[in-house]
């Protein structure tokens, strides 16, 4: 079935702009005909049309200005242009400017109906896409809005807990030193359990409002050199007590975009955790390198000889309060690579986990080029 469509046609030439308004209403299109540029531009800041169909050399204007100055007004209209013979290369420039393709005069409708289905077709597909568009920026702003009143709310309750909590292992504390000598058996025991628990809980409580807070923090792009990133980064590690050795191996790494701050606790987390999990080997190898990305960009890895984890469980990694070993094991909350992934997130980058059971364990983290 032929498409139908809304026309504006224009030509100065009486004659042959009745005959194809004519011609083309018989198709079943709805046409309005325009003898001078003006009025047809009048016409276009009125009301929505699909397709033009304009004639190249008209007094005042030209189809080539007409089409332009008609595109500024409707980006979505498909014009096509109508030209003799001898104005081809003429035609061709003006499709350089936003015409879809030219007919050429006298015209016949074999040659008009493809050139104009073709046209109508690009319309749908126009208008189709900036829909989407429109679509796809609603429900970023819904999202975005959505994910800041999430933010706030995450804070408001981890803020109103903290203060409960901080009482409970204050005042446990406070029984705890005012009946030292009182204190035998299991009581001393769950006072201290109590006391712990309280503890963890506000390290979370506190992990969750950074969390939080994170969302809402701009963030500052520049350029930022990584290796003075990761040597910033370790000098505020805590080296394992254990008294295993660490041997560090850091290749030359790239300058990227992105927030400075931001990415030393992306690089605090990843060496933290390397030299946590690898803490019980006898030589703890730690590496971090780079290599240019496939797609472009670069990817940076930290790699370690630790305990590694079962990488079916790999995207758990990433979201928070999710642990792969018991605390009992290792120290932490999980955390610290919910932040890794949304720090990196917020630079248009990605961070993803390879390991496997007593094999270490490699995280890459991918900065976008440009």
């Amino acid at each position: 079935m032929t498409a139908v469509a809304h026309l504006i046609v224009v030509d100065d030439e009486r004659p042959q702009l009745d005959a194809l308004c004519t011609v083309l209403e018989e198709e079943g299109h709805t046409v309005v005909g325009c003898e001078t540029p003006a009025d047809a531009l009048k016409m276009v800041s009125e009301q929505p049309f699909d397709v033009m169909l304009s004639d190249l050399n008209m007094p005042g204007m030209d189809g080539i200005a007409l089409i332009r100055r008609s595109l500024e007004l409707h980006p979505d209209l498909v014009p096509v242009l109508m030209t003799g013979q001898g104005s081809i290369p003429t035609a061709v420039e003006a499709m350089k400017v936003g015409a879809l393709d030219y007919v050429l005069k006298p015209f016949r409708l074999a040659s008009i109906r493809p050139v104009l289905q073709r046209a109508i077709e690009i319309r749908r597909l126009r208008v189709h896409n900036r829909e989407l568009q429109e679509a796809v920026a609603r429900r970023t702003q819904q999202l975005e809005a959505a994910n800041r009143e999430l933010n706030s709310f995450a804070a408001r309750i981890a803020h109103d807990l903290r203060g409960p909590l901080l009482a409970v292992v204050g005042f446990s504390r406070i029984v705890q030193e005012l009946n030292a000598d009182r204190l035998v058996g299991p009581s001393e025991g769950y006072l201290a359990r109590v006391i712990a628990a309280g503890e963890r809980g506000d390290r979370m409580i506190a992990d969750l409002l950074s969390f939080a807070r994170m969302g809402d923090k701009p963030v500052v792009h520049a350029e930022v050199d990584l290796d003075e990133t990761v040597r910033t980064a370790r000098l505020a590690l805590d080296v394992p007590s254990s008294g295993c050795a660490v041997e560090w191996i850091v290749a030359p790494l790239p300058t990227v975009r992105g927030d400075a701050s931001l990415l030393e606790q992306v690089f605090v987390n990843l060496l933290s955790n390397a030299l946590k999990y690898s803490g019980k080997r006898e030589q703890a190898v730690i590496e971090v390198g780079a290599e240019s990305a496939s797609g472009g960009g670069h990817t940076v890895w930290v790699r370690d000889n630790g305990v590694g984890f079962d990488p079916s469980y790999a995207d758990r990694l990433f979201s928070p309060f999710q642990r792969l070993h018991r605390a009992e094991e290792f120290e932490g909350n999980g955390m610290g690579l919910a932040n890794v992934r949304r720090i990196m997130e917020r630079h248009g980058g990605a961070v993803s986990a390879e390991a496997a059971p007593d094999q270490g364990a490699t995280f890459r983290l991918w900065f976008p080029g440009g």
